[in-house]
């Protein structure tokens, strides 16, 4: 085994972190991504240091396949944007670089200081930089040129043990970023590792720290927890934890008074996962559908509506409405949200119209609904081009 050293204030030799060997890590070279070890090949050519680093070494570790491959290093983000040509600065607060081959974007950032705690938007050292990640699990740095994992917290120790340990003191780490509890709700559900009585407590006490974040920030946690292949244990975590109460709390309401519901919307859950595993691309309306359809089938009772020959579309314009509030504070998409309430309402019976184009979905999808609309209505094509 190595050991990565540093120095104490006194100038002395201090261990800083455990270098694992490939021998000892056993991380399969052919598991990452050839265009993520050229990254990181001409950033050490230009004289930075540069790792793999996060959740694709913990996914790596666990024998499974990372679906991103994130990299660090001391280049400051102008000095990446030079080194790359494909390659664009986003961020404003705190940069970052995405550089891209073809379809698959590799995201580049700077070492970060902990002059500002865990939150702070300054460039740091890699000894820094490690206590700005949130779990153990994550805080990881692999080099795929000496394939040789760094670790300054004892992460690979707690992912053999299935362990998962916060590296910012519990005290703060939740108070500077309420997302990192859904965060460890996601990675105890995905990965085995589980949570400490004073962590699963902690956040529990902290929850409430949730409801003032932004609905598009949690949007954007419910779509990760939705495409993830695991909502069912999850949602379940996160309601253990009272987590979901933020996320969905019509939804939380529902199962909280009525058991039924509950067991029915956590079926739905698995039915979304299995839905993930054969259709991994199925647009998110199709996923939505998952989350509404108990409640649109609680509205009302569905077979005298039909009977009464009332209006499909009026049937669904008052659906829509009340779908809309069930899924707040997330604001998914309008078209998205719309077919999966017509999809729920045509399982019911109501015999709703999905419009054709309503079928495509992804970029490509909507780009040709975006063309179809301009060749229609000329002013459109005239104002588009105008901004």
């Amino acid at each position: 085994m190595l050991y990565r050293y540093g120095k104490d204030k006194n100038g002395r030799p201090v261990k800083k972190a455990v270098v694992y060997t490939k021998e000892e890590h056993k991380i399969p070279i052919n598991k990452i991504d050839p265009d993520a070890i050229g990254v990181v090949r001409r950033l050490k050519e230009s004289g930075f240091s540069a790792y793999i680093v996060g959740g694709a070494v913990r996914d790596l570790i666990l024998g499974n396949n990372p679906k991103d491959f994130d990299i660090t290093t001391d280049a400051t983000p102008s000095k990446i944007k030079r080194i790359f040509r494909n390659s664009r600065i986003i961020g404003r607060r705190f940069r970052l670089v995405h550089v891209f081959f073809g379809p698959k974007i590799f995201e580049v950032s700077t070492f970060r200081s902990t002059a500002e705690g865990s939150i702070g938007n300054d460039f740091g050292s890699m000894d820094e930089d490690v206590m700005r990640r949130d779990f153990t699990l994550n805080a990881l740095y692999y080099d795929p040129l000496l394939e040789q994992v760094i670790d300054y917290v004892g992460g690979v120790r707690d992912i053999k043990k299935c362990v998962l340990r916060p590296v910012i003191p519990l005290d703060r780490i939740f108070v500077e970023d309420p997302v990192r509890m859904l965060r460890a709700v996601k990675y105890s559900a995905t990965t085995g590792c589980k949570m400490s009585w004073n962590l699963r407590h902690k956040i529990r006490k902290s929850a409430s720290l949730l409801l003032p974040i932004s609905p598009s920030r949690l949007t954007e946690e419910i779509l990760k927890i939705i495409n993830s292949g695991h909502a069912f244990d999850i949602v379940r975590e996160a309601l253990d934890t009272d987590l979901y109460m933020a996320l969905q709390p019509a939804a939380t309401e529902f199962m909280f008074s009525d058991k039924n519901f509950e067991k029915s919307y956590m079926q739905n859950l698995k039915r979304l996962d299995a839905l993930n595993i054969v259709e991994k691309d199925a647009r998110l309306g199709k996923k939505l559908v998952f989350l509404i359809k108990d409640f649109v089938l609680s509205l009302t009772d569905w077979k005298k509506e039909v009977e009464k020959k009332h209006s499909a579309g009026e049937l669904y314009a008052k659906t829509w409405e009340q779908c809309r509030h069930f899924v707040l504070p997330m604001n998914p998409q309008r078209s998205e949200l719309e077919y999966a309430v017509r999809s729920a309402l045509r399982e019911i019976g109501v015999s709703v119209r999905i419009p054709k184009n309503d079928g495509e979905k992804g970029p490509e999808g909507a780009k040709k609904s975006r063309r179809r609309r301009r060749k229609r209505n000329p002013q459109i094509r005239e104002e588009s081009s105008a901004l």
